[in-house]
């Protein structure tokens, strides 16, 4: 499913017109990537977390020119979904 295709739904389901959903998304998107970017956890109770998570330092092969490298630690965005969310899925397979 793409981003049209939730606004289509959306839109579908509410009766909002696709414009304003589409920026209501957008919005939505930006204001995650704006709390993840200054550190800050997003929780949607029911739905799961955005959460910051830490990366440690690891040692790592580039077999092409067969040389060990250092990757540095590092953090990296992570989406921890809820556990009904977790059961509502595992249920459907």
């Amino acid at each position: 499913m793409t981003k049209a295709d939730i606004v289509n739904e959306v839109s579908k389901n509410t009766g909002i017109e696709k414009v304003t959903v589409q920026k209501t998304i957008e919005a939505f998107m930006e204001e995650v990537k704006a709390s993840l970017t200054n550190g800050d956890n997003v929780y949607l109770r029911g739905f799961g977390s955005f959460i910051i998570k830490q990366r440690a330092e690891k040692t790592a092969r580039n077999i092409s020119k067969n040389i060990t490298i250092t990757i540095p630690a590092h953090k990296i965005p992570a989406f921890k979904p809820s556990k009904s969310f977790v059961s509502k899925v595992s249920k459907n397979n």
